[in-house]
């Protein structure tokens, strides 16, 4: 069981080198099915936006500082 896990989270790995942040915070809210990542402790945004496909990106001083994924576990793996 634990080697399934450990290779779920090994796919993603080289996605996460992309990311542009060092720092990355996640929390999951199974119930409203809603992903939150934040890159910036303690997260303070000061202003948001609400894009087309359900993202609310989160900015602090005009520089992003956290995105919530709406509708989360319907998102599909993009393709290779």
């Amino acid at each position: 069981m634990a080697s399934v896990e450990i290779e779920n989270i090994l796919t993603i790995v080289p996605r996460l080198l992309r990311v542009p942040f060092k720092h990355m915070w996640y929390d999951y809210d199974e119930k409203a099915d809603v992903l939150y990542l934040s890159f910036k402790k303690p997260l303070q945004a000061d202003d948001s936006e609400l894009t087309d496909d359900d993202l609310i990106v989160r900015y602090e001083k005009g520089t992003m500082v956290g995105i919530t994924i709406l509708h989360a576990s319907q998102r599909k793996e993009p393709k290779a």
